[in-house]
């Protein structure tokens, strides 16, 4: 290997460390266009930070095997980042900071490593690369991952959860299935709260989620409203759902205290590529997202819609966006 070929293969490297400790000077020509006195590079510092409570909550309950399992992902990640980066003669982009935390928290604490690592390969192949890369892609590229290996590995994706409470303790039902098999929840309020029941390893310390969200909002990292419109929605279809068909629809405590929502609506609805950057167009997302949610919570197969809902709206955005933009310019067009 000649000296040329080994430059262009850790050009990469060296353009991202001096794209992160000295800023870059090209032009912001493609999504995320984040208008603020933050650029991108702390946009995302900030995102993993808000991150930290959830994982430190999977660190705890579950133990080091977490550790190892976000720096496994981490390393996918950047394998399949670099190879695109040197294939484009271009540096790896910061939002593999995000993605290559957020895909392992939304995983059950069992699941094997090498299973992560497909989930983590897929989704930055098909969730972001093939699209064009950063800024050009149409769905959140962890989720893009985890649906792929829901689908292709049902069994290691819904069973073998463990109880957070007595980590030798193997059990089948998280409080999601609980509710929808209308059996009595083994959990108070307060487990649900701070972590202590069974769920993916990122989404049960609910307490922490809340307060990051917040965290978000007010450094305006993320726009307020597609979490508010996102859970206020949910919160009103669950209700009226519930009088009508309450061995279906489950009350709205528990739809916002169970599975992956409030992970879901801080972390991954207010992706800002995969989410519409218009104001109605971000009330309209949110709407969408809470009526998917509880329709596939109540009347699918599927335990939790949350990652659903947010695949299917994220395919959505593009039309959303385009729409509210011609209804409000085309008049001055006419």
């Amino acid at each position: 290997m000649g000296k040329n070929d080994k430059g262009l293969i850790f050009r990469p490297i060296k353009l991202t460390f001096e794209s992160l400790f000295k800023g870059s000077n090209k032009l912001t020509t493609e999504s995320p266009h984040i208008r603020s006195n933050i650029n991108l590079k702390y946009f995302m510092l900030i995102a993993v930070v808000a991150l930290l409570p959830s994982t430190f909550a999977a660190i705890y309950y579950y133990g080091i095997r977490m550790l190892y399992l976000i720096g496994f992902t981490y390393l996918i990640a950047f394998l399949v980042e670099w190879a695109f980066a040197i294939f484009r003669k271009e540096d790896i982009n910061e939002g593999i900071l995000v993605t290559g935390l957020i895909f392992p928290l939304t995983l059950p604490p069992t699941i094997p490593f090498w299973i992560a690592g497909v989930g983590m390969a897929f989704g930055i192949f098909f969730g972001k690369e093939v699209f064009g890369g950063t800024g050009r892609n149409i769905f959140n590229p962890a989720l893009v991952g985890r649906l792929f290996i829901t689908i292709a590995f049902p069994t290691y994706m819904s069973s073998m959860w463990i109880n957070p409470s007595s980590p030798d303790a193997v059990t089948s039902a998280t409080p999601l299935i609980f509710l929808r098999a209308n059996e009595a929840l083994p959990f108070s309020l307060w487990d649900l709260m701070i972590g202590t029941a069974p769920g993916s390893v990122g989404e049960t310390f609910r307490l922490g989620i809340i307060i990051a969200g917040l965290f978000l909002i007010v450094t305006r990292v993320i726009h307020w409203r597609v979490p508010v419109v996102y859970l206020g929605t949910v919160v009103v279809a669950s209700y009226i759902g519930h009088l009508f068909i309450p061995s279906e629809v489950v009350q709205p405590m528990y739809q916002l205290l169970t599975g992956g929502l409030l992970f879901g609506a801080f972390f991954m609805a207010t992706d800002p590529v995969s989410s519409p950057y218009t104001k109605a167009g971000q009330v309209i997302y949110g709407i969408g997202l809470g009526i998917l949610t509880i329709v596939i919570r109540s009347f699918s197969g599927f335990a939790e819609g949350v990652m659903f809902a947010i695949i299917l709206m994220n395919a959505f955005r593009p039309m959303i966006d385009t729409y509210i933009i011609d209804k409000k310019y085309k008049p001055l067009s006419e």
